[in-house]
């Protein structure tokens, strides 16, 4: 008699290979990165298309990260987990819920959002019914119906109302059918219509392609596989994490600078505001606390909402320092990364604002946080770090013709301070704007401006071993009547000097009509300005680092004979004596530098 022997199936495995984990791993990454390319390649504004100011990411059903476009900026990518959270207690209170055919379409700052004029579209994914992931695109768009032409600049806005449109997990796709009545909404109260619609098309796209290839991941390895790889690969980010930390030494470390907030103003509560970071160390994690911090102000739009734009200052800044890709290689970006790291910040600072209050120009602040995260960091990782960074502006360009609005959006680099072996990086976007500059020719080609000048501006770079970046000097003139909005920081307080480096220069801005110049503050609210106008933007320039007198006397003169220096300045900051043809005299050098010391 026989007996029939019935295979028991294999037990589940508890922990997933590392070769499938990497290989998943590089298919969220690269699905990403895809999203975001298709996005730039299909939108209509130069905004998108050439500065990349977009952001595009996976998010699994939790709501933590799983990966993000390599390529577009990290406040634009890093808060869409908030996002996809935001929408989804929106969406509970409400009693709704996710369907496949769904598409969402969320701004709130109060609710994930990094501010307003950054609108996501996100796409359930559902694989054997079951949601298990969202693919999501979010970008700056150029108009948001705000006070004033333009989505930046609106640096009189009083409240949440004043900045603009408010969507608030917004289908604008129901089960698959398109939600046409919040299409024409979106049209009807928006400046410069068929370029915004255009770009939120196109984010709807990405965004689904996202979703589509995501499906086909999962079809591909088995939901249980792909969920095991997700849970692993977050755990290795944190490890990685957890491990930078642990070789720092055990300690607190405290950082302190400003905004300008409105020079302009009477009000002592609006301007010259501090920023305070206390970062405590102990064994493998940090808190972060910014206790200290001025206050909210309640009428005036710099304000950050904590979830989108100030913990990205935090965890990007953090990230960066610790794990530098030069040093570590290639570093999986995901929720992982965040889960050794505490934030503080007490409700109703400006980090940390109470609703109505509003954040539609939090993005330089955003800026000034994460450098003032990374001057708290200098104390323990000296090596790992820049002196301070020269901030950016922004300014909107707009016009009016034949009933339509034109709006351009234009963003001023600011420049790196000095790090170790290397000196600062000149005329770029710092920290967590990555953005890229509007080549002229597609600026003259689309807009009445014309771009007059376009250069480095010259000896005002903060002194030291490694000298600060420099900024840049731009001039723009109408070529027909428009007006202009001006958000920005850095005017008031130089970036700081570190190890011994001097402070690097305060940006400036300059408005030329009629004949007349006038400097103007950082923030300047919209104005109009007639046909002829220029404005003459000056970046800042980066803090140097480490001691002036210990340059090597060679860069010196190369910077003077690259223009970036004078002579003058090299003798008086550096001690080097060099001719204006870049002739050291050795012995007077030495003589000056031994008398200094």
């Amino acid at each position: 008699m026989s007996t029939a022997v019935r295979r028991q199936p294999a037990p589940k495995p508890d922990r997933i290979d590392p070769i499938t984990t990497s290989v998943i791993q590089g298919a969220l990454e690269n699905i990403a990165i895809e999203m975001g390319y298709k996005l730039m390649r299909m939108s209509y504004s130069s905004i998108i298309r050439e500065s990349e100011d977009f952001g595009a990411a996976l998010v699994d059903a939790e709501g933590r990260g799983l990966a993000e476009s390599a390529q577009s900026t990290p406040l634009q990518s890093g808060p869409i987990p908030g996002y996809v959270r935001g929408i989804q207690r929106i969406l509970k209170e409400r009693g709704d819920v996710i369907r496949p055919g769904d598409v969402i379409m969320h701004n709130d700052a109060y609710s994930g959002a990094s501010h307003g004029p950054d609108v996501a579209f996100i796409v359930p994914v559902f694989v054997q019914g079951r949601l298990i992931a969202f693919a999501a695109t979010t970008a700056h768009h150029l108009d948001i119906g705000a006070l004033s032409p333009g989505s930046c600049g609106i640096v009189e806005a009083i409240d949440a109302y004043a900045e603009g449109l408010q969507f608030k997990a917004i289908k604008v796709y129901d089960r698959g059918v398109r939600n046409d009545a919040v299409w024409q909404i979106v049209r009807d109260n928006i400046r410069a219509s068929d370029l915004v619609v255009g770009d939120m098309d196109a984010q709807v796209a990405a965004a689904r392609i996202g979703a589509e290839r995501m499906v086909e991941l999962v079809e591909r390895y088995g939901l249980e596989t792909f969920e095991q790889a997700c849970g692993a690969l977050m755990d290795h980010a944190e490890r990685l994490m957890r491990q930078a930390i642990a070789k720092l030494p055990d300690g607190v470390y405290r950082a302190e600078t400003a905004i300008d907030g409105y020079l302009d103003s009477d009000d002592p509560n609006k301007k010259e505001l501090p920023i305070v970071v206390t970062i405590t160390k102990k064994d493998d994690s940090l808190v972060v606390d910014l206790t200290g911090t001025a206050p909210q102000v309640p009428d005036r739009p710099i304000n950050m909402p904590l979830e989108g734009t100030a913990d990205i200052a935090i965890w990007l800044t953090i990230r960066s320092v610790l794990l530098d890709t030069e040093v570590h290689g290639h570093i999986p970006v995901n929720a992982g990364l965040i889960r050794p790291i505490t934030i503080v910040a007490p409700k109703g600072c400006l980090a940390n604002p109470t609703f109505p209050a509003p954040t539609i120009a939090r993005f330089c602040p955003g800026n000034q946080l994460a450098d003032t995260v990374m001057k708290a960091l200098s104390q323990a990782m000296p090596g790992n770090v820049s002196a301070g960074i020269g901030n950016l502006k922004v300014i909107a360009f707009s016009g009016l013709k034949d009933e339509t609005h034109w709006v351009h959006m234009e963003i001023f680099e600011g420049s790196y301070g000095g790090r170790l072996g290397k000196d600062g990086m000149d005329a770029v976007d710092t920290l967590y704007a990555n953005t890229r500059n509007n080549p002229i020719e597609d600026i003259e080609t689309h807009l009445p401006l014309r771009v007059l000048r376009y250069e480095l501006r010259e000896d005002v770079a903060g002194a030291g071993k490694w000298r600060g970046g420099l900024g840049s000097v731009r001039e723009f003139t109408f070529l027909s009547d428009g007006g202009a909005s001006v958000e920005g920081e850095g005017h008031r307080y130089r970036p700081w000097g570190f190890l011994g480096g001097g402070e690097g220069m305060p940006a400036k801005l300059d408005l030329i009509q009629n004949g007349a110049s006038r400097a103007l503050p950082s923030k300047v609210p919209y104005m109009q300005i007639g046909k002829d106008g220029h404005f003459v933007c000056y970046g800042p320039a980066g803090g140097g680092y480490g001691n002036p007198f210990e340059r090597d006397p060679a860069k010196v003169a190369d910077d003077v004979l690259d223009g970036v220096i004078t002579p003058e300045t090299a003798l008086r900051d550096y001690k080097v004596v060099v001719s204006a043809k870049g002739v050291i005299d050795e012995a007077a050098t030495a003589k000056r530098r031994a008398a200094r010391q």
